[in-house]
């Protein structure tokens, strides 16, 4: 209901614009024939208040049947408003349609005129009767033509509210070059045909029907009408197609900067709409792509997804130099059967976004979530600069973070480096990207180590050697025999 007010804006902007329209269309008829064009024979006295007279009597009657018949098409066209719904296809289209049903009706109305104002002129001189019938049908597809203008310029927000769901289904688009033909026929067609009648008058009729001043005034009359209402009516045409574009070069634009939001309001029943409608449904393409992208980027990581979508996909795998950080929760099974599966998932979601968050911020990539635990690799796909430092740095501030922000779960974090094979592993219906190496193994080993010491972190003492920012945050415990290992493993705790 909020459009209402809006609804009948337009269509009272309409009306009196077709009214001024079709009035001045009569004045120019009526100045054309009684001092302009020349024309034989006759009373001119009798005859011009004979046409005055008639014309008098037509032109509110015209105006009257066509206000009311606009009236009465306008409230049909927009019931939708009304009740606050969608338009319906068919309403899409009789919308569309509208400016060229205003125009049609015009030249009804004015070829009514045309033939009424020849039979008047008849006793008068048949002469005169053919070139009243032709001066009054050039008007007539003058008014006809700028009234198709002004209704298509004029009803385009209540186009825009209703192509907000798209064209119609079975939609045929009109054309620009109708919209052209148009404007030509009302700037500058009707005028140039007036000024072409003047001559041929001069050249039938001869000397007994015009002089020279007077067809003087003629062509000057009608030169000035073509110069100035074909420029204005150009302009507008021109202006009718050029809004829309412009509209659309900014949305170009806005997607070219990444704003994937951008949507352009479809207000144009030419091909022009179509183009907005494609660039809609382009943007929502892009957009439903870059949130796939951003799925994938979540579910395997962003490298792994960059790289992915660079180079495509290739099952098989190569041998890296990586970090590895594995952490584990401990006691999962007693948390699992004294909480509620909501609170289980709730505290393991909190626990993971300190990992992730971590990883992170550290320049790892979290490979994979395991249950309660995860793996994350720094080397892979990606190189990582002093991967080993950051490793440690990241394993330190994750034992401090989870102690601190989810006091309800322990966990033990276990670091180790080596040569892993790393790539995509499954099938060409379903694969995904792992490292698999001695190195993964010792980092999941030294987390059941993790869990015995109060730091709750156990790294390799080995990768201090080339972390130089780290080795004064670290200090090295006993070496230990991990599972399935016959010699033992330095092991090094964060330094209290």
């Amino acid at each position: 209901m909020a459009r209402a007010p809006r609804r009948r804006a337009i269509r009272f902007v309409i009306a009196v614009l077709l009214t001024i329209t079709n009035l001045g269309g009569a004045a120019v008829v009526f100045a054309l024939a009684a001092f302009v064009v020349p024309l034989p024979g006759g009373d001119e006295t009798r005859v011009r208040l004979l046409n005055l007279a008639v014309l008098a009597a037509y032109v509110p009657t015209a105006v009257v049947l066509g206000t009311f018949w606009g009236v009465r098409r306008q409230k049909r066209l927009d019931t939708w408003l009304v009740e606050q719904r969608p338009a319906t296809d068919r309403e899409k289209s009789r919308l569309l349609k509208t400016p060229q049903a205003y125009a049609w009706m015009h030249m009804t109305l004015w070829g009514f005129a045309s033939a009424l104002f020849g039979i008047i002129n008849i006793p008068s001189n048949v002469g005169r009767a053919a070139l009243v019938v032709v001066i009054v049908a050039i008007t007539g597809i003058t008014v006809a033509s700028l009234s198709f203008l002004i209704v298509e310029r004029r009803i385009r927000p209540i186009t825009r509210a209703a192509l907000e769901t798209g064209l119609p289904a079975k939609h045929k688009a009109g054309h620009v070059s109708v919209r052209v033909t148009m404007a030509w026929l009302l700037g500058t067609g009707a005028a140039a045909s007036g000024l072409m009648l003047a001559g041929l008058t001069a050249i039938v009729l001869g000397a007994d029907a015009t002089s020279y001043a007077q067809l003087g005034a003629t062509m000057i009359s009608l030169g000035a009408v073509i110069i100035l209402v074909g420029g204005l009516v150009t302009f507008l045409a021109a202006r009718a197609t050029a809004d829309p574009i412009r509209a659309l070069r900014a949305g170009f634009a806005r997607v070219g900067r990444g704003k994937l939001n951008t949507w352009v309001a479809i207000d144009d029943g030419t091909e022009i709409g179509e183009l907005q409608a494609g660039f809609n449904e382009m943007v929502a393409g892009l957009r439903e792509r870059e949130q796939l992208r951003d799925l994938f980027g979540r579910h395997v990581g962003v490298d792994v997804a960059r790289e992915a979508l660079a180079n495509g996909v290739q099952l098989g795998g190569e041998v890296r130099d990586v970090t590895v950080l594995f952490v584990d929760v401990m006691g999962s099974t007693t948390m699992a059967t004294e909480l509620d599966p909501t609170e289980v998932v709730g505290l393991l979601n909190r626990f993971f976004d300190v990992v992730i968050d971590v990883v992170h911020e550290y320049d790892g990539w979290i490979n994979k979530f395991e249950g309660d635990a995860a793996l994350a690799i720094w080397g892979a796909p990606m190189a990582v600069e002093e991967r080993d430092a950051q490793a440690l740095a990241a394993a330190r501030v994750l034992a401090e973070r989870l102690r601190r922000e989810v006091p309800e779960i322990a966990a033990g974090v276990g670091v180790s480096g080596g040569p892993v094979v790393c790539g995509n592993v499954g099938s060409s219906d379903r694969y995904e990207y792992t490292v698999i190496g001695d190195a993964v193994n010792e980092a999941a080993r030294l987390t059941s180590v993790a869990k015995e010491h109060p730091e709750r972190c156990v790294a390799n003492a080995a990768l201090l050697a080339a972390a130089a920012s780290e080795q004064p945050r670290w200090v090295e415990r006993e070496a230990v025999v991990l599972r399935g290992r016959g010699m033992p493993t330095r092991v090094a705790v964060p330094r209290t």
